[in-house]
C-alpha cells in the first residue's frame, strides 16, 4: 500500500468528514431555525419535511393528506437505516402506507451523515441554484471517491482532478473555510485517523443487498429440499404396489436432491465469500452498524505462525551508546524507550523538560518539551503520543504532536498513579490507579472504564484487546495478570521471579523482564513460559528495559546507557 496514496485518502476523507459534513448540518440548522422550528426534531416533524422525506423511502403512497402532493420516485434515495433514524412508526392502528403513521425521533444535528445530510438540504430547505450544484457534486465526490473504494487510497493522478473542485464547492458554500483546507492539505499520514474514516466513509449498503439476494436463494434452494424429500417420502409408501417404478422414481428425486445440495452449497459459499470480504475490510455502513478489524496490514494474530515458546528468535543487529543524549546530565537516565511504527525511537526522561525522538543511528535528534516528572510514553499513531506526567502534586496524561512539537491537550484523571504505566487498548488510553486500571477516551478524556484488581498495576502494556500488568506494592507477586476486554475477566500466570515489564511479540506471546535479571517467554494464553535464551547473552544482563515493535518486527533493549537493537530472525 503506497504511503502517499493512503495520505491522499486521509486528506480527502478529512474534508469530507471535518468540513463538509458539519458545514451541511449547519446549513440545516440555519433553515430551522429561520424557519422558527425550536429543534431539528421539530423540522423534520414539521407536514412539508415529512411528507417530502416519506415519499423519498416509500413508492407507490398516497397521503392522507396533501394528495396532490404526493410523488412516486422512480429511485428511492433514502435507505431503511436513514429513514428509521429520522422516524418511528406510531403505535396502535393507523392509515397504511401514510406518513401520518411516523413520528420524528430525537435526532440530533451530529447523527446526520453527508449522504442524509445533503438528502435533507436538497429537498427539504430553501437552496440557491449555485449551493445546489456544490452540495450535489460534493456528496457526489464521496460516492466516486470514498463511499467503494475499498483500498483506502487515491492516486495523484485522480487527487489532481478531486482536489481544486473540492476546494471550489466548499468554498461556494462557505468562503472561511479556506484556512481548514490548506491545514488538511498539508496533514501528515494518520494511520489510526485513517482506520477510523476509512470504516466511517465506505458504504455498505450495496454489499449487504448482495447477501440478502444470496441468503433468499438459499432459503429457495431449502425449500426445493424440503419438496424433494416429501417427495421421496411419498414414493417409500407407493413401493408395494410397485418397486421397478418406485426404484426409478426415487433414483430421480435423489438426483434432484443431489443437485439442491449442490445449490446450497454454492449459495453458502458465495454468502461466505460475501461475508469474508467485508470483514477483510474493517467496515462500518452509515447506519452505524460496525464490523471491527485491524487495518494497514495487521492480519489478525490467529492466522501468524506461533513462536516455540523459549526459542531464540532475535539476532544482535546494532548497539548504540547513549551517553551522547544526556548531555553530562547526572539527573538524566531513560525510563521508557519505544520504536514508533516509523522506526524511530522515543526516549522519555523523567527529570528532562522533553522526550527526544531520533532515528536509530542516533541521528535527527528531535526535542519535544514536556514539563514536569515523566515516566512513561506510549503512541497513539505515528503523529501522536501520549505521556503520563506529575507536576504540582497532580497527574495527567498530556497528549503531544511529536512532528509539530507542541501540546495537543492535557486530560486530568481522577485517581491516577503516574508510576503505573500508560498504554493503549482499542483506541483508548489504560492508566492505573489504587487498585483499579482506569480506561480514558483520549479524545473526550472521559474515563469510560474502571477494572478493580487486587493491587496497585504497574508495567502497563497492552496488546490487541488485552491487558497485562504486575504489582506495583512492596509486596512483590510473581503474578503476571491479564485483563480481557472481551469477556471482562483477569487472567494471572506466576512466573519464576517477580515480573517488571512486559512487551508483546508478533503471534501476541509475550516478553516479561523481571527482577532477578531474566526475561521470560509467555504464551499469548499465558498456560506456558520459559526463560529466553539469545545468543549475545550480555544483552540482557542487569536491569534493563525491552520494547518490540510488530510494524518494524525489531525489539529494542536499554542496559543502563546502551542500547540494543535486535532484529526478528527470518
Amino acid at each position: 500500500m503506497d504511503r502517499d496514496d493512503q495520505r491522499r485518502y486521509l486528506v480527502v476523507g478529512s474534508v469530507i468528514l471535518e468540513v463538509v459534513t458539519p458545514l451541511f448540518q449547519q446549513k440545516i440548522e440555519n433553515e430551522y431555525t429561520t424557519g422558527g422550528f425550536g429543534s431539528l426534531q421539530a423540522f423534520i416533524n414539521s407536514q412539508q419535511v415529512i411528507h417530502t422525506l416519506f415519499h423519498l423511502r416509500h413508492r407507490n403512497s398516497w397521503c392522507c393528506k396533501d394528495k396532490a402532493k404526493c410523488r412516486n420516485h422512480a429511485a428511492l434515495p433514502l435507505v431503511y437505516c436513514q429513514w428509521k433514524k429520522l422516524y418511528s412508526e406510531n403505535p396502535g392502528p393507523g392509515i397504511h402506507n401514510c406518513h401520518c403513521k411516523f413520528t420524528a425521533n430525537q435526532v440530533q444535528l451530529k447523527d446526520l451523515d453527508i449522504s442524509l445530510s445533503s438528502l435533507i438540504l436538497l429537498n427539504c430547505c430553501n437552496l440557491s441554484q449555485p449551493e445546489e450544484e456544490a452540495v450535489q457534486l460534493l456528496r457526489q465526490y464521496k460516492n466516486d471517491y470514498l463511499s467503494h473504494n475499498t483500498t483506502g487510497c487515491i492516486t495523484q493522478i485522480e487527487y489532481n482532478t478531486l482536489w481544486p473542485d473540492l476546494v471550489t464547492y466548499v468554498l461556494r458554500l462557505e468562503p472561511t473555510k479556506h484556512d481548514d483546507l490548506v491545514r488538511i492539505e498539508n496533514r501528515p499520514l494518520d494511520e489510526s485517523l485513517c482506520k477510523k474514516y476509512f470504516t466511517c466513509l465506505l458504504d455498505l449498503h450495496q454489499q449487504l443487498e448482495e447477501i440478502k439476494s444470496t441468503m433468499q436463494n438459499v432459503h429457495l434452494s431449502i425449500q426445493a429440499v424440503s419438496s424433494t424429500l416429501t417427495g421421496l417420502n411419498s414414493s417409500v409408501q407407493t413401493t408395494v404396489q410397485g418397486m421397478d417404478t418406485t426404484v426409478q422414481v426415487i433414483d430421480t428425486r435423489v438426483q434432484v436432491l443431489g443437485n439442491s445440495i449442490k445449490g446450497i452449497e454454492t449459495s453458502v459459499q458465495q454468502t461466505n465469500d460475501f461475508l469474508k470480504e467485508l470483514l477483510q475490510k474493517g467496515l462500518t455502513c452509515e447506519c452505524g452498524r460496525q464490523i471491527t478489524i485491524p487495518f494497514c496490514n495487521d492480519q489478525p494474530r490467529r492466522n501468524r505462525k506461533q513462536y516455540q515458546i523459549g526459542k531464540d528468535i532475535f539476532f544482535l543487529h546494532n548497539q548504540l551508546n547513549l551517553q551522547s543524549l544526556f548531555n553530562d546530565d547526572k539527573m538524566g537516565f531513560i525510563s521508557t524507550v519505544k520504536m514508533m511504527d516509523d522506526g524511530r525511537l522515543m526516549f522519555c526522561f523523567p527529570y528532562k523538560d522533553s522526550l527526544l525522538l531520533c532515528n536509530t543511528d542516533l541521528s535527527q535528534v528531535d526535542s519535544i518539551p514536556v514539563q514536569g516528572e515523566k515516566w512513561w510514553v506510549t503512541a497513539v499513531n505515528n503523529s501522536t503520543v501520549g505521556v503520563l506526567v506529575a507536576k504540582q502534586y497532580r497527574s495527567y496524561i498530556e497528549v503531544y504532536d511529536i512532528n509539530n512539537k507542541h501540546k495537543l491537550k492535557t486530560i486530568s484523571v481522577p485517581g491516577i498513579n503516574p508510576y503505573c504505566g500508560i498504554t493503549m487498548v482499542n483506541n483508548k488510553f489504560v492508566v492505573g490507579g489504587e487498585c483499579r486500571l482506569l480506561i480514558v477516551d483520549h479524545q473526550t478524556g472521559e474515563t469510560v472504564q474502571i477494572i478493580e484488581t487486587d493491587y496497585t498495576p504497574f508495567g502497563l502494556h497492552a496488546s490487541g484487546d488485552r491487558i497485562f500488568f504486575n504489582d506495583l506494592s512492596i509486596n512483590k507477586h510473581k503474578t503476571l495478570k491479564m485483563y480481557s476486554c472481551s469477556d471482562n475477566k483477569v487472567y494471572t500466570k506466576t512466573l519464576p521471579s517477580v515480573p517488571a515489564l512486559i512487551t508483546s511479540l508478533q503471534d501476541g506471546s509475550l516478553y516479561v523482564t523481571c527482577d532477578d535479571r531474566s526475561i521470560h517467554h509467555v504464551s499469548n494464553d499465558l498456560k506456558h513460559t520459559k526463560k529466553v535464551k539469545i545468543n549475545n547473552i550480555e544483552v540482557l544482563k542487569g536491569r534493563f528495559i525491552v520494547s518490540y515493535n510488530t510494524t518494524q518486527n525489531k525489539m529494542v533493549v536499554l542496559n543502563r546507557n546502551i542500547l540494543s537493537i535486535l532484529h526478528k530472525k527470518k
